[in-house]
């Protein structure tokens, strides 16, 4: 990866987020991670079956993950400094969203030989210390990722019970540190196709770390 995504990724954190050096130095620590966010949500795009391995031993497949109300398909991974600080409140809305019917899987995309952080025994070990109450599987030749055009980590695909796609956005507006009192855009976005079918007109992009694709 050249410089220039790596400087954009320290200089949007440094000028837009009260971090400061710490998360600078998390960044670093990252192995000069680039910053992406996600595209505008193609409304009715049709989720793609999968079947992956799945840090419990099974594999899983979209009809497996799928709730009666829609489908979360989540794209993170172990090492980026977004998924860290937002995976727990990603797994409580994950529990919060089961309850209204929404089902969710959480994929790991990235090329583990580069990045020994995202390995699927790492995985077991993420997924465990985090609670994780849904599936956790691992994209190993990365065509999924590449299939829902995945950008980043978190990266959310939110589906009504048709498997069309309502939304494509972020979870709130915390990036690094938690904002008090905001929005839960991801959980009141999956509400509303639960009850509705179909996902909020306006939306957010999630932001994060850069997919790291094999060469």
């Amino acid at each position: 990866m050249d410089n220039v995504p790596v400087l954009f990724a320290y200089r949007t954190a440094a000028t837009f987020s009260p971090i400061g050096e710490p998360v600078l130095k998390t960044l670093a620590n990252a192995r000069a991670l680039a910053l992406s966010k996600t595209g505008i949500c193609d409304f009715g795009w049709k989720a793609r079956d999968f079947e992956l391995k799945g840090v419990d031993g099974k594999r899983y497949t979209l009809a497996d993950v799928r709730g009666p109300k829609g489908t979360l398909v989540v794209f993170i991974c172990n090492h980026c400094p977004y998924v860290k600080a937002s995976i727990d409140r990603i797994v409580a809305e994950a529990q919060a969203m089961r309850e209204i019917g929404i089902g969710t899987v959480a994929i790991m995309p990235n090329d583990t030989e580069t990045y020994r952080e995202d390995s699927f025994d790492n995985m077991k070990s993420f997924a465990a210390k985090h609670g994780f109450t849904f599936p956790y599987v691992i994209d190993e030749t990365q065509e999924v990722a590449r299939a829902y055009d995945a950008q980043c980590t978190p990266d959310f695909f939110g589906f009504n019970a048709q498997d069309e796609l309502q939304y494509r956005g972020r979870l709130d507006a915390s990036r690094i540190q938690s904002v008090a009192n905001t929005r839960r855009d991801l959980f009141e976005a999956m509400k509303q196709i639960a009850e509705t079918g179909h996902g909020p007109e306006g939306q957010m992009p999630s932001m994060g770390c850069s997919i790291k694709w094999k060469h």
